[in-house]
């Protein structure tokens, strides 16, 4: 009986996949360290594997390919061939065409129709084997943007000779250049076990839930006038019964959501797994030198989640080498070294996920970006003048915004980073931020919820109408008496743990109509008790939003808005109540952009009314931890016409400090790596901060601090609780003369 070799072929797949995997990172970690004897020895067993379980199944084009492959690296192995970078680039084309050979496989399932074996490409390795032929450089595959990253065929500049098409390897799938996650995944048969457990238990609870409606029906076709005593006492003791049993429903759900939503966790080494080779490539063909390192692959999120990753972080990647990196010639000039770094991480932060795309370029061009912004009419010449650098570097993710001289296919094109925005917030709910030093590099973080699937939400009541929040943006939620309320700039703000925090009514936010009839929730929101106010936090950035009451809080599907509502920015989704209510879940980070909107048109009409009061601009270096802290005192300082500066720490506050000139400092006292006393202390010491206007603003109260704040030299001291703006101005003026 002839043997089916067929029905082998799935499980050959299978196990070529993980082994060319293996390979790819293990030639990526080679191009760094070509030192490292085990990964040499964990490649070579690869290739080994991969040429033995071929033979057995006689896909010749495979077994030839994968035997000169580990005929090379068994010449590594032994020492007899050194590593060098034209080699790198064979044994990366090598293991090309075996993944090419097994996807063909895989799509067919006919051994039949393979394509021959490279003849010209089995005669490099040999030779490479050897050591006796140098290794033509071979043309290497490289992200087409245009093509939305499916890899191209191109020559490399730097190539000395003309090298056959034959060597050429024709681009892989679509699906695998798109670093796209399979159509499937893998549940361990115990998962199952335990999952169909559950659901059993789930078919008993419910035919629980029928018995108690026969109940009732016997109780209703039973009650009766004269027996109305007995009657109420059994309506009691089955309501008792009916609560304990959709509780228990409840747990059965959560345990039944639990499990289901991590059989659908896939690691992200489903999309971080190609993202050395993509920056290699892309790094060959702009004629940049990287080093890519990957972290926090074995990171898991909801295979939802996943799928939709690979398009913004091949965007990332793009722009780190592109625009990010220097050239090996301007790194060396700058004192850096001429291979670049770019980081690709991954780390948990509570309910979300952080993936990190960092380089160690020049950063961005704030002053580039800020003209381009100009020329392009995203922003007026008023508008440009008033912006913080953040604000200007934030301009990138508009559309059809390039800082590229010219249109490559690399970039140029004004696309990219919209579309990663739009991915990461719209698609995937979550956050995209960038941080950039210049001259040091650039870090752009993506911070994304585990799942999509159920998440958790806040329901608030503001004149009469429901709205939710994303549970993972609420820090607290807290009700504050009027009497702790502060104005600053027209605008309230309240003082938590040492930080000011801004507080805006949610109603003003989104300008809902008062309501004629109150529901007795918004009256009692709104009682003597004071204000109730959800705090929200987006990194390091919080607003307390004023609400009429707390409605509840449970796990719910969030519905995508229907095409015609996608440009309400501050809408993320719909969820349905028990009601059969449609709720609109606010999106946190689209709320405080146009928080920060309206106290920045506040902060200009005061100025506007202020203009002229003070005869000269004095330059202020504030410095405090608290992102909020800074912002409003900055608002603060700005209305009154003051030039400020922020600084997050003292260390950075002392460097500031030191590079510019200031008329007057104001500074926290607690701060993480130098506290506001250090800082008064060590700017005492400075010959031009000798007699500084310094003014320490904490929220310490004690009168041993007050006492210490006057011995390392400050000139006054606020304390946080007692804000008052108009004090805070008149001490500046005193000071100031």
């Amino acid at each position: 009986m002839a043997l089916d070799i067929k029905k082998f072929i799935s499980r050959f797949v299978e196990e070529a996949r993980e082994h060319v995997k293996r390979l790819g990172e293990g030639l990526d970690t080679l191009s760094r360290d070509s030192s490292d004897r085990e990964n040499i020895n964990a490649i070579f067993r690869s290739a080994h594997t991969i040429k033995g379980s071929s033979r057995m199944l006689k896909l010749t084009a495979i077994t030839e390919t994968a035997h000169k492959l580990e005929d090379v690296l068994g010449a590594m192995r032994d020492g007899s061939l050194n590593y060098r970078p034209e080699l790198g680039n064979l044994l990366y084309r090598s293991v090309d065409a075996i993944a090419l050979l097994v996807e063909s496989l895989a799509t067919s399932g006919d051994p039949a129709t393979l394509q021959p074996v490279d003849v010209v490409l089995c005669a490099s390795l040999a030779q490479a084997a050897t050591g006796e032929v140098a290794v033509a450089e071979a043309p290497l595959s490289c992200i087409d943007p245009a093509k939305d990253g499916v890899p191209a065929v191109v020559k490399s500049a730097s190539s000395p000779s003309v090298i056959p098409s034959s060597l050429a390897v024709p681009p892989p799938p679509p699906s695998q250049a798109k670093l796209n996650a399979a159509d499937t995944v893998r549940v361990r048969l115990a998962k199952l076990d335990e999952l169909i457990k559950l659901m059993g238990e789930v078919v008993s609870s419910h035919a629980t839930l029928r018995q108690r409606l026969l109940d009732f029906r016997m109780i209703e076709r039973d009650g009766s006038p004269e027996h109305w005593v007995q009657h109420r006492a059994r309506l009691h003791h089955f309501g008792l019964t009916l609560r304990d049993d959709v509780q228990s429903q409840e747990l059965l759900m959560d345990e039944l959501h639990d499990k289901a939503l991590i059989m659908r966790m896939l690691p992200l080494s489903m999309v971080f797994d190609s993202a050395g080779r993509v920056v290699r490539d892309l790094a060959h063909s702009v004629g940049k030198e990287v080093a890519c390192v990957v972290s926090g692959a074995e990171i898991e999120l909801d295979r939802q989640m996943i799928d939709k990753l690979s398009d913004p972080i091949v965007h990332l990647l793009r722009n780190a080498i592109d625009h990010g990196l220097e050239t090996p010639v301007e790194r060396v000039a700058a004192g850096k070294s001429s291979q670049g770094r770019v980081t690709l991480s991954a780390r948990q932060d509570g309910g979300w996920v952080v993936i990190e795309v960092a380089d160690d370029g020049g950063g961005v061009p704030i002053e580039a970006v800020r003209e381009k912004a100009l020329r392009k009419g995203f922003i007026s010449v008023e508008q440009a003048s008033g912006m913080s650098d953040q604000e200007v570097v934030d301009l990138i993710f508009q559309p059809g915004f390039s800082t590229s001289t010219i249109i490559t296919d690399i970039s140029g094109r004004g696309v990219g980073m919209d579309v990663v925005r739009q991915s990461i917030v719209d698609d995937l709910q979550g956050e995209v931020t960038v941080e950039t030093r210049l001259g040091t590099g650039t870090t752009f973080a993506l911070r994304l919820p585990l799942s999509l699937a159920v998440m958790r939400v806040l329901l608030v009541e503001v004149n009469g109408l429901p709205f939710g929040v994303i549970a993972q943006y609420v820090a607290e939620l807290i009700r504050v008496s009027h009497e702790e309320m502060l104005t600053v700039v027209e605008r309230k703000a309240v003082i938590i743990r040492n930080e000011f925090v801004p507080v805006v009514a949610l109603a003003d936010l989104l300008h809902v109509p008062e309501r004629l009839v109150k529901t007795t929730r918004s009256q009692a929101g709104i009682s003597d008790r004071g204000m109730l106010l959800v705090v929200v936090r987006v990194r390091n950035e919080k607003l307390a939003l004023a609400v009429d009451d707390l409605l509840d809080e449970l796990d719910m599907v969030i519905k995508p808005l229907p095409e015609h509502m996608r440009r309400l920015t501050v809408v993320s989704g719909m969820v349905i109540t028990g009601k059969n209510e449609l709720v609109s879940v606010l999106h946190a980070p689209a709320l405080l952009e146009l928080a920060r909107k309206v106290r920045s048109q506040a902060s200009r009409t005061e100025a506007a009314n202020h203009a002229g009061e003070q005869e000269f601009v004095y330059k202020i270096l504030v410095v405090d931890d608290s992102l909020n802290t800074r912002e409003i005192e900055k608002d603060v300082l700005e209305a009154w016409g003051y030039h400020v500066t922020l600084a997050e720490d003292g260390i950075d506050g002392l460097q500031q400090a030191r590079t510019g000139t200031f008329d007057a400092i104001l500074t926290d006292v607690e701060m993480p790596n130098m506290d506001g006393f250090t800082l008064t202390s060590m700017l005492r010491q400075e010959e031009k901060y000798r007699d500084t206007p310094i003014v320490i603003i904490t929220s310490r109260e004690k009168e041993e601090d007050k006492r210490r704040g006057i011995q390392v030299g400050a000139d006054a001291y606020i304390v946080k609780g007692e804000f008052d703006q108009n004090s805070l101005v008149d001490t500046l003026r005193s000071l100031l003369g």
